[in-house]
């Protein structure tokens, strides 16, 4: 039987990914996707330009967002995927979201400089495609090319996250805005790469829970930042809680990222994948 190759989660240069949205859309292409969504961070200003280059292509293109979310005095992620990327509700709540973000770059920018680092805000702002999206990322790389750092797993090592200079927590929507905005724009909720989040397992129990409680219907089990040991646990999950199951790459840079467009595994047989919905 035939496995659809589908990459539901990448970024652009409309968050914080180096590549447009319709070089995007040809790499997915030339690495065999068939059903490709652009998920950028709190953003949806590159949809319109992503569903063009897509089925140019002959891709099916689903849209797409990545929602930052405050959750246990920790930031997840939840994937929309199916959204209406004109729906009024969404648009005013990830501009919200959003807003928070240069006065976080600010201060984190405030930060570097007690540790030597200067211009740090203006150097990251070089790599930023959408100012409003300043992030971590967009930091890293200014570290790399100002050579404090030999590459971007050097600096998480050493800056910007908790307990080390230039990190600045930020309060995002709360997982109940984010699965309620998906919904009520048409969407599915995701659950993005579960095994990147430091929870305790009674914790992890707690976010599945609620999540489902609140209308969350998927999970990403087959994504970049996963170990082969990892699709199997939250194959699990999926059946246990009866979500349906995601794959995506999480691309954002041809050099930076874990794995390319398109290849990654197969979804497990047994799951649902998530694109059933949409085909």
């Amino acid at each position: 039987m035939h496995k659809i190759n589908a990459d539901l989660h990448c970024h652009s240069v409309v968050s914080d990914g180096t590549l447009t949205p319709e070089a995007l859309a040809k790499r997915a292409h030339s690495n065999g996707v068939e059903i490709w969504s652009l998920t950028d961070h709190d953003e949806l200003s590159g949809q319109q330009r992503a569903k063009v280059a897509a089925e140019e292509l002959g891709m099916k293109y689903i849209p797409g967002v990545e929602i930052s979310v405050s959750w246990c005095q920790d930031t997840i992620h939840i994937v929309g995927l199916g959204i209406d990327p004109n729906n009024a509700e969404i648009l005013e709540g990830l501009y919200q979201t959003r807003n928070g973000r240069t006065n976080r770059a600010k201060a984190m920018s405030a930060q570097l400089e007690q540790v030597g680092i200067k211009g740090a805000y203006e150097g990251a702002l070089k790599f930023v495609g959408n100012p409003k999206l300043i992030s971590r990322t967009h930091f890293a790389r200014f570290l790399v090319e100002s050579g404090v750092c030999k590459n971007t797993n050097e600096v998480f090592a050493n800056y910007l996250i908790e307990g080390k200079p230039g990190y600045v927590a930020h309060e995002w929507a709360t997982l109940m805005d984010a699965v309620g905005w998906i919904k009520r724009a048409g969407g599915v909720a995701v659950i993005a790469h579960p095994g990147r989040y430091r929870f305790t397992p009674r914790e992890m129990t707690a976010l599945f829970d609620q999540f489902k409680d609140l209308g969350g219907e998927g999970i990403e089990v087959v994504t970049g930042s996963h170990r082969p040991a990892e699709y199997q646990i939250f194959a699990k999950v999926a059946l246990e809680y009866g979500f349906m199951a995601s794959r995506g790459s999480d691309f954002h840079d041809p050099k930076e990222s874990y794995v390319d467009l398109g290849q990654l595994p197969d979804l497990p047989s047994q799951l649902r994948p998530v694109w059933s919905v949409f085909q």
